[in-house]
Parts: structure tokens; C-alpha cells; sequence
């Protein structure tokens, strides 16, 4: 197991599969984007041999990020390579996060592979809004692909970005259909990441507000649950669901934080919201033996920072970074 210079265990790695996406949200990214060509990915071999240089030092969890993950070609072999993980018992946990696109035509092949849990973005339930929040989005092709994921058994779990002034009417509409359907809900503070058609400072809506303006209707009850990632998690006792909540902005998540995110090229990022990172690709391609790799990954988490340093407001309405999230991995 790699512990980082703050005592905390590296259990938990982000990989990020592709840059490209079939949606543009509107948080996301500019809708006219350009994408990575696409000889600067890591193969599908590359990213599998990689994932299992992490196994090896310890991490328990993998998820797959984009970008879109399921719009990249053939990526079903790789999630079934890294699902013989699982089998050994090596990898606790693989899972994936997606818009929802693509469901439809693999939920059983993921779940066949290991997958037991994914999360699915859907900001909002109104046809017409969530296809003006995606731009480029199907609400049917996606509310399909839900429905298939439960189909083939996998767990769901619904992660819905919170925008004042866009779908902060939805949030008891949301919960009350999570509720029925069997699904966690998590809310999420827009992160300050790249440049946009628009000023993060008007979708800012911040957790703890829209938490106090919950407890008016519902009753929630704070639970010790974890996935392993960054959320804090209620009760929702109405409903038996569970709520989460993400505040990278009102109450960042960095003391308990045990992952880094590597990018489609081989960077690893040890914080969501810093500019150091490692190149895992050079440590890739310099050698058939993983040493290279693995002391490179030792080295970047050896570097791991305390926490990040998010703010929105109007002294701050430029993005803390400049990449985009679909770069680092969503």
C-alpha cells in the first residue's frame, strides 16, 4: 500500500479512458471543443497494464472516467481485462461513470464483467431542460439506459451537478424518483475547471443552502456510509434512499482524500485541483517491466498536496485551473 506524505493510504484510482464526450454540458465544457487526436491515448493494453501497476501497489478500487468512457472503441475489453482484478480478489471494487448515452447497449455486458455499481449524470428530469443543460443530449436514450443498468443488476447511483437558477427546483423531484426507483442520489457544487460559454459565479449553488432548504420537507439523518469517494452521506428517512453530498467549495473533502486520477495520455494528477502531476506514459513505453512505472507512481504520490484550493465568487468568476474536467477524468 503507498501512503502519501499526509498519512493517507492510496486505495482509490480515477482513470480516465477518453477526453471525447457525446454530450456538452453546459458546467462541463464549451460546446465547440477539440479533443485530444487521438494517437496522443494511452491503447487499451497501455491503460489495462497500468491499472494493474496500481493493483500492485495496493489500490482496492478502480472507476473508469471520460470524457464519455463508453464512447471510447472497444472499451468493453478493457473493462473485462481489469474485471480477472476482481476475481483474484486483488481489486475490490471497478466501476464506472457515464452520462447514460450508451447503457442500453452495455449494462449486461458491464455487469458480466464485474461491474456492480455505476454512477450515471442526470441534471435534471425535464426533458427539454436536460437536453438544454447537455446540448447535445437524449433524455430518452438515457432514461432507457437507466433503466437497463437495473435491469442487469447493476447498482445505480444518480449524480446530479446543483445550478442556481437551472434545475434547483428539482432537487425533492429528484429524490422522491430516486426513492421509488431504488437509486442514491448525489448533489454536486459546480468545480471551478476550464473555461465555459458562461460565469460559474451565476450556476454556484452552494450544498449547505440547499441542504437546510431540504430539511424543511425531508428528514435527513447522517449516516457513516462511504463508497470511497468524496461524498457525505444522509438518510433520507421518507424515502429509505440515500442522499450525498459533494462540496468541493463549502467543505472540501481533502483530509480523508485516498485517490489520484490519471488522464487518457498517462498523467496522473495527485488532486483534482492542482497543476502537479507525473507522466505515467514515458514510464509506460520506456520499459516491458512495470519498475519504471511503479516507482514513477510512488514518486507522484510522494508529492500528493494536503488539498486543493477552490473558490467561486465574483473576485474569482476565472476557472481555478485550465484544463477541463472531461481531461482529467470526470
Amino acid at each position: 500500500m503507498v501512503i502519501d506524505p499526509f498519512g493517507r493510504s492510496i486505495t482509490y484510482v480515477r482513470v480516465s479512458v477518453t477526453d471525447r464526450c457525446d454530450f456538452r454540458c453546459v458546467y462541463c465544457m464549451a460546446e465547440d471543443m477539440t479533443f485530444l487526436p487521438k494517437a496522443e491515448l494511452l491503447t487499451l493494453e497501455e491503460l489495462d497494464r497500468l491499472c494493474t501497476a496500481f493493483v500492485k501497489l495496493g489500490v482496492r478500487k478502480i472507476r473508469l472516467t471520460g470524457g464519455e468512457p463508453l464512447v471510447r472503441r472497444n472499451v468493453m475489453w478493457l473493462i473485462e481485462q481489469l474485471g480477472r482484478h476482481l476475481g483474484t480478489g486483488a481489486l475490490e471494487e471497478l466501476t464506472v461513470t457515464t452520462n447514460g448515452s450508451q447503457l442500453e447497449r452495455h449494462a449486461q455486458a458491464l455487469y458480466r464483467a464485474g461491474v456492480r455499481r455505476i454512477n450515471v449524470s442526470l441534471d435534471s428530469l425535464k426533458r427539454e431542460r436536460f437536453e438544454a443543460i447537455t446540448r447535445w443530449g437524449k433524455f430518452d436514450k438515457v432514461m432507457a439506459g437507466i433503466e437497463a443498468a437495473k435491469a442487469a443488476g447493476l447498482a445505480v447511483k444518480i449524480n446530479m451537478v446543483a445550478l442556481k437558477g437551472v434545475n434547483e427546483d428539482e432537487f425533492d423531484r429528484m429524490i422522491a424518483w430516486c426513492g421509488a426507483e431504488g437509486f442514491d442520489l448525489t448533489l454536486i457544487e459546480t468545480m471551478p475547471l476550464g473555461e465555459i460559454d458562461g460565469d460559474r459565479t451565476e450556476q454556484y449553488l452552494p450544498l449547505s443552502l440547499v441542504r437546510a432548504r431540504l430539511s424543511e420537507r425531508w428528514t435527513l439523518t447522517d449516516i457513516p456510509y462511504r463508497t470511497g469517494g468524496p461524498a457525505r452521506y444522509v438518510r433520507i428517512e421518507e424515502t429509505g434512499g440515500r442522499l450525498g453530498f459533494i462540496t468541493p467549495l463549502t467543505h472540501n473533502f481533502c483530509e480523508s482524500c485516498n485517490r489520484v486520477r490519471v488522464t487518457c495520455t498517462g498523467t496522473m494528477y495527485m488532486c483534482l485541483g492542482q497543476e502537479d502531476a507525473v507522466d505515467l506514459r514515458s514510464a509506460l513505453r520506456a520499459s516491458e517491466s512495470d519498475e519504471q512505472l511503479l516507482q514513477a507512481i510512488r514518486d507522484g504520490i510522494a508529492r500528493k498536496p494536503k488539498g486543493h484550493d477552490f473558490v467561486i465568487d465574483r473576485r474569482h468568476n476565472r476557472p481555478a485551473l485550465s484544463r477541463h474536467m472531461s481531461v482529467t477524468g470526470g
